[in-house]
Formats: structure tokens, C-alpha cells, sequence
């Protein structure tokens, strides 16, 4: 609350600021204040539009077809931002990361999901969006024969919001209605146009240029874990452990549980662009420790910013995962000692989710969070890589003894398996916490990048340890529109760390090759921009299309009320139209706002 009050004092200081300007004529005739919102007006670059504007027939086709494609958007923002307000001013959702006032605003740094990193290439894709947008405008306007008075920019502050061609009045409403609607639907056709064009270019050889190096990426290595310690960080890429080779995360996993050696030799590439550690082995000396821990695990164990050791299990010291399941073996609990204290707990794959359709809990088993898979078919699960795999070697169909532990019970439940979409292998229908019994037990303690699961979702091969779409989604080509909304949030939508691009930081982690394969590392700088300018121009595009003045969508809606309206056997036409035209707009003012300042101010 703090920040949107200061935000509304800057926003108050600045309008008096700049209304004391404008009374006192301190301002140039080419500025103009309204409030916080300023423009800069110009009549420069009128003649190359005119000639730009000279085939005006293929023009007017061009825009035909974007006034078709806008009215349907335009309908789709109407009904979403309704449905939205009206959910918000009946149950206000918590303030989050995501609906933070700030994070509505397209400025790197400022809103959370847009890093300064990227920075360059949102501009650009910005000044795009706003270039084609606002140039579809005063191309049309001369090819209706609209004058052009002035063409400029819009700031909020002196943050710039957007470009604008402001047409004569008189010579516009002396144009046609349809000239006029084309005229403002020209705007995002353009901006949409672009977006295609650059998906085209980034699902097609930017995309078919990059490739997923070999190795398991670090995203970076938990606080006082044995990999923190031995120097392994954010940028390297693990590429062999005890001299197994390790292509991607589940060999790293595999390599780890095949040895219960304390010290183990870890080969690292760190690239090309660190090159004091470009190729180096480091020793990692195992040791226990729980990184993570979800709420209600049995072990009452909450973690902070630093792990938990844990020293003994049944009283024996243990250092490795694989030490822990010798030591569990077939027993169905666990007494560890940590340093936290001792505490004893069932042992297996603890369940953050039972599917209330999916064959567990169809079996009749309980669908409560907290249930663990201690064994299946009397092969014993001491963690969730256990499960995993012994669910690996199943098939669907099959029925299984699933052996739980549930309110200090363990009770068997015969379960007839589904079918996993990922790999076709049986399937349960649960979502699993990592490592054992609810604690993110781990003997190394490195965060895996998701390197693959990007390039898939950007199109790409991912390999084996990639996450994609799947279903009817990833099928459609309506997959392009799902990524370019998505990716940036993706720590919200798919459990994954945000996406900002192919930054320096993880240029380790993707070998490049293929069609641009001779641009070097400049394709990720070619897939930054094709990616930031499509999803720039889609946002502006999908902005543009709100049925409400001064956006394009409200100025589609008055002439298209007009041409209803100028049918009916009424007589004060002008009035219907603006009482229409008007409460639409006030109504998805009032949805914005609600949408923008809603849960923060009448959130809980």
C-alpha cells in the first residue's frame, strides 16, 4: 500500500507541476497536459506517408481484413475484462506478484517479470509496435483522404506509453464510415501482422538453430549445500560425475544414487564466456542436508534460507541418499536426527495432490494432500525418484498394490493404472514433492535450469528432460499465442523460473548450429528480439482492441453503432449512439481499474 500511495502523491505533484507550466504558457505550443498524461505534437514525416499510402487499394484490402479479425477481438476483450471486474469486486483476490499496479506497465525493471537483462530488446520491439501501429493510422488516413494534423507522442509522466497521427476532425467526419473504421482497425492489423512475422521467424530457423548443450545446466546451487561449497554455480554445466558421463538432470540423479562414496570428482564446463573456469573438476564432499520442505510434511520441518543437516538415520550416520535408503531399507519409518532435533517419520513419496478423477483416487484411496507412497506392488518407495521410476516400468491398464501411509495408518489400495500422456508408461494420478516424506532431501544441492523445456516450448528439441505442451494446446497453432503469454510468467503458470530470453547467463546452456548456426551466439540475440517484438506487439495489439475511448476499439465502436443505429426508425440517433458507446467504455474503464487496483486495494 505504501508504494501505490507514494506512485498517486508523484502522480498528483506531477499534473499540479505541470498544470502551473501550461496556465503560466511555460510549455512549447507542441506540448500538451492532461493530468498526468502529456503529449508531443509534430506535422514532420507527413509527405512519406503520402507516399507510402499510394497503392491505396491494396491497402484497403489489407485492412478489410484486420477489421474483421478486430471486431472479434474486440468482442473477447469485452466479455474477459467484464467477467474479470465482476470476479474481482465480488471476491478480491490476495495481492500477489502478478497483479501488482506496477506489473501492468510494459517497463523493464519496473514490472517484475520484464528484467532489465532483456531491456534493449523490449525497447525495440516496443518502438515497432508503436511505429507500425501508429503508421497504419496515417497510411490509411491518406488513403481515405483524411488530413493529417499533427502526429506526436504519448507519455504518462515522462514515461512513454505511445506514438499517435492525430487526423483532422472535419476531414474525418467527412469521410466514410467504413474509410474511418479501416482507418482505426489499421493500427493492430499491423501490430498483429508483426507478431506473425516474428513467430514465423522465431519457431522457424532462429529456433531450428539452437540446440541443447550436453550436461545437466546449474541454475544456481542452494546456500550451504555441498555443491555451493565446492565453488559449482549459476552458468555451469555438469558434464560427468566420478567419470559417468551426465547428459541432463536425470543422469546427474542417476549418477549420484549409483555411488555411495562421501567425496565424488564433478567435471564442469563453465564456457566460453568464463574462461577462469571454463573446464575444471571439482571435488564434492556428500553430506545430507534437506534444501526444501512443504507445509505439513510429517517431520514438522520448515526451511529458510539455509538447508538442514541431517546427521543420523536410525541412529547411523549417513551422507549419501543412498546411504539413507541402505539404511531405511524395507522399514516403513524413519527415526533422523538432525540439527533440529530427532524425529521420527514414515518414509516414501509424499503427495502434494491426489486427481479426484485419476485412478488412485478412483480406487477409493485418500485424495487429501499428505498421503505417502510407501510401496507398489511390495517394491519399496523411499523417494519421489523411486516412485517415478517404479511407475516407469508399468503400463496402463495394469493393476498394482499401492501401499499408503494416511492419518498414522498404512493400508494397500488395489489401483488399475492410467495412462501417463508424457511417455505412455502407468500413471497414477498425483502430483509428487520431490525427494522423501515432504523434505527436499539431497546429498549435492544444484538447481537444474530448464534449458530444455524453453527450447521445446519455444519449438525446438528440448531432449529427453524437456516439459512441453502436450494435449489439444500444444497441437493447435494456438500454441504460439499460449507461449508468448505464458513464458514470461512462467514461475506462476508452469512451476518453472520466468523466462526472459536467451541472456549471457545461459548461453552455456545451448549449443547453436543448423541453418544460422554462422551468426554464433548473435542467434540468441536474434531470438531475444523476434520473441520480445511478437510479444510486444500482441500485448499492444490485444490493448488497442478494448471497446472503450480514445483506444482504437472504442473509435470501431462508435462507427459501427452508427451503422446499426442509423438503420433503426429512431430519431435522436446521435444520442443512442453516445449513451451505447459511452456506457460500454465506462464500463471497461471500471473493469481496468478493478483488474489493475482491485487486489491491491480490496484484496485481503
Amino acid at each position: 500500500m505504501n508504494t501505490l500511495l507514494w506512485v498517486l502523491v508523484g502522480l498528483a505533484a506531477y499534473s499540479a507541476a505541470a498544470l502551473f507550466l501550461s496556465q503560466r504558457g511555460l510549455l512549447p505550443s507542441s506540448v500538451r497536459v492532461q493530468g498526468p498524461f502529456t503529449t508531443v505534437h509534430t506535422k514532420r514525416g507527413r509527405d512519406l506517408i503520402d507516399w507510402i499510402a499510394t497503392p491505396k487499394r491494396f491497402w484497403r484490402a489489407w485492412t478489410n481484413l484486420g477489421v474483421g479479425a478486430t471486431l472479434v477481438i474486440m468482442a473477447g476483450m469485452f466479455l474477459f475484462l467484464l467477467v474479470q471486474g465482476i470476479a474481482i469486486a465480488r471476491n478480491p483476490p490476495a495481492p500477489s506478484s502478478v497483479n501488482q499496479p506496477q506489473n501492468f506497465l510494459v517497463i523493464p525493471g519496473v514490472n517484475d517479470f520484464l528484467p532489465l537483462s532483456v531491456a534493449p530488446e523490449i525497447v525495440f520491439g516496443l518502438l515497432v509496435g508503436l511505429v507500425v501501429h501508429e503508421g497504419g493510422h496515417g497510411i490509411l488516413c491518406r488513403v481515405e483522404g483524411i488530413d493529417i494534423d499533427s502526429m506526436g507522442v504519448f507519455l504518462f509522466t515522462i514515461i512513454p506509453l505511445g506514438a499517435f497521427v492525430q487526423p483532422d476532425e472535419e476531414s474525418q467526419r467527412e469521410a466514410s464510415r467504413g474509410g474511418r473504421t479501416r482507418m482505426f482497425a489499421a493500427g493492430v492489423t499491423n501490430n498483429f501482422f508483426v507478431t506473425f512475422l516474428a513467430f514465423l521467424l522465431l519457431f522457424g530457423p532462429v529456433i531450428g538453430s539452437v540446440g541443447v548443450a550436453s550436461g545437466m545446466a546449474v541454475q544456481g546451487a542452494y546456500d550451504g549445500s555441498p555443491a555451493a561449497a565446492a565453488g559449482i554455480e549459476q552458468g555451469d554445466r555438469i558434464t560427468a560425475v566420478g567419470g559417468v558421463p551426465v547428459g541432463n538432470e536425470s543422469s546427474l540423479d542417476s549418477a549420484l544414487l549409483g555411488t555411495d562414496e562421501r567425496t565424488v570428482a564433478v567435471e564442469l564446463d563453465g564456457g566460453e564466456s568464463a574462461a577462469d573456469r571454463e573446464a575444471r573438476t571439482v571435488d564434492v564432499e556428500r553430506s545430507l542436508v534437506v534444501t526444501g520442505s512443504v507445509a505439513g510434511n510429517p517431520a514438522n520441518i520448515s526451511v529458510g534460507d539455509e538447508p538442514i543437516a541431517v546427521t543420523a538415520v536410525n541412529g547411523t550416520a549417513v551422507h549419501t541418499r543412498a546411504g539413507f535408503a541402505e539404511v531405511v531399507g524395507e522399514s516403513r519409518y524413519a527415526e533422523l536426527e538432525t540439527e533440529r532435533g530427532t524425529v521420527t517419520v514414515p518414509v516414501g513419496a509424499y503427495l502434494t495432490r491426489v486427481a479426484a478423477d485419476g485412478p488412485l483416487a478412483q480406487s477409493g484411496a485418500p485424495t487429501d494432500p499428505g498421503v505417502i507412497v510407501t510401496a507398489i506392488d511390495g517394491q519399496r518407495v523411499v523417494s519421489s525418484t523411486e516412485l517415478t521410476r517404479v511407475l516407469d516400468s508399468t503400463e496402463p491398464g495394469e493393476t498394482v498394490a499401492v501401499e499408503l501411509y494416511h492419518d498414522g495408518e498404512i493400508e494397500t489400495w488395489e489401483v488399475t493404472l492410467g495412462e501417463n500422456p508424457q511417455d505412455g508408461s502407468g500413471f497414477l494420478g498425483v502430483n509428487i514433492f520431490p525427494g522423501t516424506s515432504g523434505l527436499l532431501l539431497t546429498d549435492f544441492g544444484t538447481q537444474s535450469y530448464p534449458a530444455g523445456t524453453y527450447l521445446e516450448l519455444l519449438g525446438g528439441d528440448g531432449g529427453p528432460d524437456a516439459s512441453g505442451l502436450s494435449g489439444a494446446i500444444g497441437d493447435s497453432p494456438l500454441a504460439t499465442v499460449y507461449v508468448s503469454l505464458v513464458l514470461p510468467l512462467a514461475s506462476l503458470v508452469l512451476g518453472i523460473p520466468n523466462f526472459p530470453g536467451f541472456t549471457a547467463n545461459v548461453f552455456n546452456f545451448y549449443s547453436v548450429g543448423g541453418p544460422l548456426g554462422f551468426l554464433g551466439t548473435g542467434v540468441f540475440l536474434l531470438a531475444n528480439v523476434s520473441f520480445w517484438t511478437a510479444w510486444i506487439n500482441l500485448q499492444l495489439g490485444l490493448f488497442n482492441c478494448i471497446p472503450g475511448y480514445p483506444l482504437d476499439g472504442g473509435r470501431i465502436l462508435r462507427t459501427s453503432v452508427e451503422a446499426v443505429v442509423s438503420r433503426l426508425p429512431i430519431d435522436d440517433r446521435n444520442r443512442v449512439v453516445s449513451t451505447i458507446t459511452t456506457g460500454v467504455g465506462v464500463t471497461m474503464l471500471l473493469s481496468l481499474l478493478l483488474l489493475v487496483f482491485g487486489p491491491t486495494l480490496l484484496g485481503g
